[in-house]
């Protein structure tokens, strides 16, 4: 508790908090404005981020995900986390995040 997170300590945690840090951040296309508690999934499990998002990483929320560590899955947006979500969020919509995302991240197109 007392400790801050990201670029400004835009956040502080209140109580004994357990923070992942995601090697993905606004460089990659995901949107520099998301907020604090935007929904994402680790390992299949709903959580959300903390702090400010930084240009090569973001964090997030792992405290009742204890058993996740080093090398789980995240869901930024999908199956779990519907982009529109994560847009509103952030002030727009998700077209512009789609359109964003950078040529150095991995796709995947299912059908």
């Amino acid at each position: 508790a007392g400790e801050t997170v990201g670029y400004g300590n835009q956040f502080m945690a209140t109580k004994k908090t357990r923070v992942g840090v995601v090697a993905c951040g606004y460089a990659d296309g995901y949107p520099r404005h998301a907020p604090n508690g935007t929904p994402i999934a680790v390992a299949g499990k709903m959580t959300q981020t903390v702090g400010r998002v930084s240009m090569d990483m973001l964090f997030c929320d792992l405290t009742d995900i204890p058993q996740e560590d080093v090398g789980a899955s995240v869901e930024l947006w999908g199956a779990q986390v519907p982009v529109d979500v994560v847009a509103e969020a952030s002030g727009t919509v998700g077209y512009e995040l789609l359109c964003a995302v950078a040529t150095r991240v991995p796709m995947k197109v299912v059908d």
